[in-house]
């Protein structure tokens, strides 16, 4: 009952992750016109979240291992709900904006907590699997339930109810996150920091995040962008020598030779680069194109959020028959097999039932691969390394999420032709299909991993 009751709430913690990056999008025009934003400094409620989640889950991950996981936990429930509350009752631009960063920091500790929790808790096999399954079915739908949501929070409360909806649950998952959860045991020997490893990598991680995040609106070769690609590079540089010198480094060495976790952070940035920007080019096609509400475009991502669900537990039950690696190729091919239908469907005036084999093809190949990734990363790594294991892969989901949806952006702005509506369903449809064609070169990966690792 103890184990069961932990899932629920290393579940909860994965929904409120989820929840609190998509639930944001349909409150965005409100918040602009409550806040005085600009329309160039709009994205910001965005992309602080994303900048500050991505560079800091390697140090999140480190802290989870060297501090104990439930301590981390606990402490990030509880920054996620102070700074909802904070969020909420934001009276100025700059104010949300900042609460929307310590919010992305607070994922950063969150994330890893809760995925080398289960990855602790959880004996290796079919225990482990299960429990991946529900944390992910989890964010899967905080992920797609997040625009009806926040589309009928704004609706009946206006915007600040998007904040203040995390309150209650962040603090009760901190709460039950303590009852609950395992002692942390407390390591041997010193507990050192690799305090220069640690700032020069979070900053160089943050700093390429900023410039795949800002490059496309300002423009790559804006100073801006060039400086933040030196500095970053710079940083990255001296993160690499140090970690080949510190006695603790934040990454140790060794989790390089764990070829199962090398290939699962390939996997996973290929991953987050197609499937996850996807919800961006269908919101944009559900709003701009067909006209529909924020109410109605929360309704058109039901469909996929059941289906991906539904795809996390038939990718545990795939593992058991056939191994990681097949299951892996098998939700990738769905994947592109639902992408190329996508695309193909998108048109002005098509219903929604055209569109719903490729939702369904993509969202179960989404749901498996995610399973099968995370089960990947884990197998094999001790556990005393989990929580900075789990932060390698996800920083690789948060990179490769910001390289794709740049890449894809552009692509979409450069394709379309003619009048600006045809112009930008061309764009959709062009963006849709190179996802495919990326889900496409998944497959050829991870078939050619499999000499070299044990996914």
């Amino acid at each position: 009952m103890r184990a069961r009751l932990s899932l629920v709430v290393l579940a909860l913690a994965q929904l409120v992750i989820a929840l609190d990056y998509n639930i944001v999008y349909v409150a965005l025009p409100d918040i602009g016109t409550g806040l005085g934003f600009s329309a160039h400094d709009l994205q910001w409620v965005v992309s602080a979240y994303v900048v500050t989640t991505g560079g800091f889950l390697l140090l999140g991950g480190r802290t989870a291992d060297l501090l104990g996981r439930r301590r981390t936990f606990v402490a990030a429930a509880l920054v996620y709900a102070g700074s909802s509350l904070v969020g909420g009752l934001s009276q100025s631009a700059g104010t949300l904006v900042t609460v929307r960063a310590v919010q992305g920091i607070g994922g950063s500790l969150l994330f890893p907590a809760t995925l080398s929790l289960i990855n602790t808790i959880y004996e290796e096999g079919p225990a482990r699997n299960r429990a991946l399954a529900v944390w992910g079915a989890a964010g899967a739908g905080g992920l797609c339930f997040g625009s009806l949501l926040g589309g009928v929070l704004v609706d009946a409360f206006g915007w600040p109810s998007v904040f203040f909806v995390n309150v209650p649950v962040a603090a009760a998952i901190a709460w039950a996150g303590r009852s609950l959860f395992p002692t942390d045991v407390p390591r041997t020997g010193a507990r050192r920091f690799d305090v220069t490893g640690a700032l020069a990598g979070t900053g160089g991680i943050t700093l390429v995040v900023f410039v795949l995040v800002h490059a496309p609106e300002a423009g790559w070769t804006s100073a801006s962008a060039l400086l933040g690609g030196v500095l970053a590079a710079a940083l990255l540089t001296l993160f690499a020598v140090v970690e080949t010198r510190s006695r603790d480094p934040l990454v140790p060495a060794r989790l390089f030779a764990h070829r199962s976790l090398v290939a699962a952070m390939a996997v996973t940035a290929l991953y987050s680069a197609t499937f996850s920007s996807l919800p961006y080019f269908l919101t944009l096609y559900f709003q701009t194109v067909r006209g529909y509400s924020a109410f109605a475009t929360g309704l058109a991502f039901l469909v996929p959020a059941v289906v991906t669900a539904l795809g996390t537990h038939l990718g545990e039950r795939a593992v058991a028959a056939v191994g990681v690696r097949r299951m892996l190729v098998g939700g990738l091919v769905s994947g592109a097999a639902g992408a190329a239908a996508l695309g193909t469907a998108l048109t002005v005036d098509g219903s929604y039932g055209l569109l719903l084999p490729g939702i369904v093809l993509l969202g179960l190949g989404q749901g498996a691969a995610w399973t099968g990734m995370w089960i990947a990363a884990a197998s094999g790594v001790a556990p005393e390394d989990q929580g900075v294991a789990s932060g390698m892969a996800s920083t690789s989901l948060q990179v490769g999420g910001a390289v794709g949806l740049a890449l894809l952006v552009a692509l979409a702005g450069g394709t379309g032709q003619g009048p600006p509506d045809d112009a930008l369903l061309t764009g959709i449809r062009a963006a849709v299909f190179a996802v495919a064609a990326g889900l496409g070169c998944g497959v050829l990966l991870t078939l050619a991993l499999r000499s070299t690792a044990t996914v």
